[in-house]
Order: structure tokens, then sequence, then C-alpha cells
């Protein structure tokens, strides 16, 4: 039997076998096995990561060795006495509203009374901040161009709408890429890798999608590996961390485990969490009273995000309602990160302090990466630090 077949169904036919000949389907690596994601390992450098929620063993072996840094190189310099109070720097995702969080790190310049952060750490937009924040004032300038000079143009390139069904994002990031080889330099590295003698510590968390774990990268041990593939693997973490699942291609890791080659899937960190400081299974107070450690420790938190709901008439449509769904969900997933932070902090005697956009910015925000909105946002931020606006001392309705 012979099917008869319409024009117009043929004709549609013809034009999807031609558009799929152009369509070149990403490939990759076999994921890790889930009982062999513990002892998976990039190769050449052990050590650099460990995963959010398992025990503690690798994150306390991490810090002994900053604390044994930090005493030898206290020696080495000749000081002595009880040791210093240290100040922590936790950085949220947010996309272009980092720019909020790099204005308020040059406003606090200004001020004068910006610490240099024992620890930072970064999710997404604040992975990106995060090791200019880590080197401290000499590197606001770059920060600032980072944010203010920047636009949709310097972060992504479309793709065309068939990349929805058969490509792995709607947009291509090289473009950030060559931005991040631009001011992620062999220089930096290296200054970062001389901090981590001192005792200092970068991290950033990307989302392992494989198995929807959190991964902590350990930045300043990558920087001080002297792995010939110390700097790719630096920002190709960054570049992981502000994936987002879908509009940005994630970062396929190459790894090893017992023996084989796989490769693992890492996309945004704040699919995971928005913020994040240390591991709440890691109890500093005790570990510190255990190694006979005294001192001061102070937590600051950069949301790079609105806390108080937007009021906005829904349009109803698919795309607009979805987006506004993912708006509250990660509005009220920041809100509980702080939470847990909170908590955490008051447990181990840390003092909490947090600071966000404020409902009063009312600039429109009419599409991604503007760069006009991001200037007025990193002046707000800048603004913020230079007037000296009080840390709030507990999240929002705790």
């Amino acid at each position: 039997m012979i099917l008869k077949t319409s024009t117009p169904i043929l004709l549609l036919a013809l034009s999807v076998a031609i558009l799929l000949q152009g369509c070149v389907i990403p490939t990759r690596l076999s994921a890790v096995p889930e009982n062999a994601i513990a002892h998976a390992e990039v190769p050449g450098m052990p050590g650099i990561r460990f995963m959010a929620g398992d025990d503690t063993t690798q994150f306390k072996s991490g810090a002994q060795h900053i604390l044994e840094s930090e005493l030898a190189f206290r020696a080495k310099t000749g000081q002595v006495g009880p040791l210093p109070p240290v100040d922590f720097l936790a950085i949220s995702g947010g996309s272009d509203k980092g720019a909020y969080g790099a204005g308020l790190l040059c406003g606090w310049t200004v001020a004068g009374n910006r610490p240099e952060f024992k620890l930072v750490t970064g999710v997404s937009t604040g992975a990106l901040i995060a090791p200019f924040a880590f080197l401290g004032p000499k590197y606001d300038a770059k920060l600032k161009a980072l944010y203010t000079n920047s636009s949709q143009d310097h972060i992504l390139e479309e793709r065309s709408l068939m990349s929805v069904v058969f490509d792995d994002a709607m947009a291509d990031n090289r473009p950030l890429w060559r931005l991040l080889e631009k001011h992620i330099t062999p220089e930096m590295l290296r200054e970062i890798a001389q901090e981590y003698t001192k005792g200092r510590i970068l991290l950033v968390a990307t989302t392992n999608l494989d198995s929807q774990r959190s991964v902590i990268w350990n930045l300043t041990k990558i920087a001080a590996s002297g792995h010939p593939q110390a700097l790719d693997l630096f920002r190709k973490v960054m570049m992981a961390s502000t994936a987002i699942p879908g509009a940005f291609p994630p970062s396929m890791i190459e790894v090893q485990a017992n023996g084989k080659h796989y490769q693992e899937m890492h996309v945004d960190g704040g699919a995971t969490s928005q913020v994040f400081a240390y591991p709440a299974k890691f109890h500093l107070r005790e570990y510190a009273a255990q190694m006979g450690i005294q001192r001061e420790r102070k937590l600051y938190i950069i949301l790079n995000a609105f806390l108080d709901p937007e009021w906005a008439e829904v349009e109803r449509r698919s795309f607009t309602i979805a987006s506004k769904a993912i708006e509250s969900l990660i509005r009220t997933k920041s809100i509980g990160d702080l939470y847990r932070i909170y908590a955490t902090a008051q447990r181990d005697d840390i003092d909490f302090n947090l600071t966000y956009i404020p409902s009063t910015f009312i600039i429109p925000h009419k599409e991604d990466f503007n760069t006009d909105y991001m200037r007025q946002l990193f002046k707000e931020g800048y603004d913020v630090a230079v007037t000296g606006h009080p840390w709030e001392k507990s999240p929002p309705g705790f």
C-alpha cells in the first residue's frame, strides 16, 4: 500500500531534513559511574576539590594546611603574639547583578576599612568577582571595567533556534572565555598561588550535573599546583560556575577514576547553592579549640540580588510564567542559603554581616548584561559602601 502525503507535510519534512544535515549534536565521554564519584580526580592535580555535603575529612585536611601555612608565614616574617582576627567573604550568584558586588568592593576600598580576607568564596557571577576580591584593591580597576564596560556581546553569542533541540545551550559563551583570557592571566595566577602560601584560600562552586552535586574547587591550590594546565582549568572552573544550564554550554572536565578516563559535566554553581561560606558539617569552633586556636572571626556576605518580592502582573504566556517562577525559586533559595549560613555562623561564634541590593534601586532591567543598567547598579553598590551603610546582622525575616 502506498501512503499519499500532502505537499505541505512533504515540504516540512524536507525542510527538517535539510536543517538536520547542518546540525552536529554534541558528544561526550562517559560520566563517572556513581560508585566511583568519590575517587574521581583531575589528572595531575589531586585534592583540588571536594563534594559539598560529604564528610569533612578532605575539608579538614585543607583547613589544616591553611593553618600550618599561616603559622609558617608568621614565623618567617617575624610575627609574634596572638593570632589576629580573620575576615571571610562570600559572594553570591546573580548574573549581571554582580555589578552590585563589584561596586561595593570598590567603594569599600575608598571607605578605607576593607579587610584582607582569609577566605573568599564565589558562586556564578560571584565566582567571576572572587579572584579580584581575593587579591585586593590593586585589582579594583579591572573589576570595575569587567562590570561597567561589558555588554551582552562580551558575554555570549546567540545560536539558532535549532540549538534548543540539537545543541547543549541556546547561546555560546566563547566571548566570556575571551574576557577571562584577558583578565585571568599567568601573573594573576602566580599572585593567587603566593597568597596560598600565606594561609589564604579562594573557593568557588560548580554543579556536577551528572551527580547533581555541588563541587567546591580550591582555586588557590590549582594556582599553586604548578601544573601546565592549571591556568586553563582555573578559567574552565570559572566558566562552569557561570554556565546557566540551557542558556550557556557546560564545562566538560576530564577526570580519572580507578584508572579510567571520564568526563564530568559542570554548570552554574547556583543550580545547587546561591552562596556558601564553608561546609555546615565542618564545626569550625570545635576544630579551632582542638588546635588551640583562639581568634575573632567575621563573615561578610554580598548577595547580588533583591530579597524583597517584586510585584508585577505576569503575562499569560509559557515563557513569561516559567521565567517568573524561576526568579521566585532563586530568591527563596537565596534566603534558604542565608538561613543555613547564619545558623552555622551562630554555632561557630562568627560575626554575621549581610548586604544585598536594596529595594530602593528601581532602575528598569530591560535585558541581561545591559551596560547602562550594570553601571548604575555598580554605582549603587559603590555608594552603599562609601556612605557606610550598616551591614545587616541576620537574614531578612529571621
